[in-house]
């Protein structure tokens, strides 16, 4: 059994599209792999001379849409890289913007 480390709960939307997004990415490639596997499987049971006609057109498209699944993927990973960039820059805009509040109220303070 894997073990995995809890991870905090999203707390901003853009965090819990992210984890959303990243829960999609994962079962997308499993279904990829799980294509491959079972297009693999028939490649191999199915005689070459039996693959011709609708059994050929179903091989090809196992196929296609292990290509479709596969790009989906990446797709979606480049999203959640984009999504994380945005979230850490959200993240460092906040802060500074709290920095410059405590200045300000400091600042107030004095005078």
């Amino acid at each position: 059994m894997s073990q995995q480390t809890a991870t905090p709960p999203a707390s901003t939307p853009l965090e819990r599209a992210l984890d959303q997004n990243e829960g999609v990415k994962d079962v997308v490639e499993q279904s990829a792999a799980e294509l491959v596997v079972i297009n693999a499987v028939l490649k191999q049971e199915i005689p070459d001379h039996a693959q011709v006609g609708e059994v050929a057109q179903a091989l090809i498209k196992t196929d296609e849409l292990e290509t479709r699944i596969t790009e989906t993927a990446q797709e979606l990973a480049d999203v959640n890289e984009v999504l994380a960039q945005e979230i850490d820059e959200r993240a460092d805009l906040e802060r500074e913007l709290a920095a410059t509040k405590a200045q300000l109220e400091k600042a107030r303070n004095k005078s």
